[in-house]
């Protein structure tokens, strides 16, 4: 069967020139200019350049800077540009090592501020310690506060930003648990619990959400009450009871705490101090500590309510041991945040899987 074509009525394998031949494309002066090697390495070199330029800008020691990739360049360039629209030259407070590591070491944690917008303005390098990463190294995980932080608090943390925000001054806090370095994870099992606490404040009038930041200070919240990086002697006080929880002994800083001066606590019990609701899990802790032989690791912990002097309730965090014929705790004050962040954490790791 032959095949003959529409225009000339020949046969079609016989020839093949009548058919409309396709107008030879000519680049048009209007159309971009495709993407070449050499058009791509000058626009690296190009982007190269200019964070060469961006890094050398910024106030860190050269061999930080030979450490710093380009996200870490930006990611720090970022954080300079939203604190120097916060803090204008002139009108910045200290930063740097201005600010002195010295007084920083005295803090019980690390200072953040965030803008209106909850993104980072401005993290103090003692965080290192906290957290074990450098500002640069948490600036990588992201640029706002959600971004280093336990994603499950997101919604609560958000709502009480804002309900910072609509009431400027106010104080509040929200406890989570923040990124860490590999190794802190590996020698504390898991994250840092860290407790935020700070409040919303004008730069300058009238007030705006450009001209606005939260300032908070970040403390962890104490595991264990041998965790030198966190607590101190100062925080912490502690009591020795006969087996039954009778007061036998209790540091004088209790009077700093819970208002009691020592004589008044030597001979009565610690169940006249707690919470009726907290009665049963004090029991259970007394139990598994009262059970346990000889003096070794602390057999419980427990977070529990006390009545302070002034007839308030107090939130405890209570270590407890035995130590032969005696029972020996320490005892920290918490926020009720703090409380009850630990209290859903231990629920959780009770129940079944």
């Amino acid at each position: 069967m032959t095949i003959f074509c529409s225009h000339c009525h020949r046969p079609l394998q016989a020839e093949m020139s009548c058919l409309p031949r396709r107008a030879k494309q000519v680049p048009s002066a209007s159309r971009p200019f495709r993407s070449t090697k050499s058009a791509s390495k000058a626009r690296r070199d190009q982007i190269n350049a200019e964070l060469q330029a961006l890094r050398s800008l910024l106030p860190i020691s050269a061999q930080e800077k030979e450490r710093l990739s380009y996200l870490h360049t930006m990611a720090l360039v970022c954080l300079r540009l939203r604190g120097a629209q916060l803090f204008p030259p002139g009108s910045a407070p200290p930063a740097g090592p201005a600010l002195g590591t010295e007084l920083l070491s005295l803090l019980p944690g690390f200072l953040l501020v965030l803008s209106a917008n909850s993104k980072l303005v401005y993290i103090s390098e003692n965080v290192a310690q906290v957290l074990g990463l450098s500002v640069v190294e948490l600036l990588a995980q992201g640029d706002t506060v959600f971004d280093i932080l336990d994603g499950r608090v997101g919604e609560d943390v958000h709502k009480k930003l804002l309900l910072a925000q609509e009431e400027p001054g106010r104080e509040v806090t929200f406890v989570s648990e923040m990124r860490t370095s590999k190794a802190f994870r590996l020698q504390h099992r898991g994250n840092r619990v860290v407790a935020v606490c700070g409040r919303f404040v004008a730069l300058r009038w009238p007030p705006s959400p450009s001209s606005t930041a939260f300032l908070a200070l970040c403390t962890p919240v104490v595991q264990s009450p041998t965790d030198g990086e966190a607590a101190s002697q100062d925080d912490i006080f502690q009591s020795t009871h006969l087996l039954d929880m009778t007061f036998i002994d209790v540091t004088e800083s209790v009077a700093y705490h819970l208002g009691y001066h020592r004589e008044e606590l030597v001979g009565q019990s610690w169940y006249s101090l707690l919470h009726p609701e907290d009665a049963d899990l004090a029991a259970a802790q007394h139990r598994a500590v009262g059970e346990s032989l000889g003096a070794g690791p602390a057999a419980g912990t427990a977070v529990l309510r006390v009545l302070r002097k002034d007839r308030a309730w107090t939130w405890l965090r209570v270590w407890a041991r035995r130590d032969g014929g005696c029972i020996t705790c320490a005892c920290r004050c918490l926020r009720e945040e703090e409380a009850a962040h630990l209290r859903a954490r231990r629920a959780r790791a009770a129940a079944p899987p």
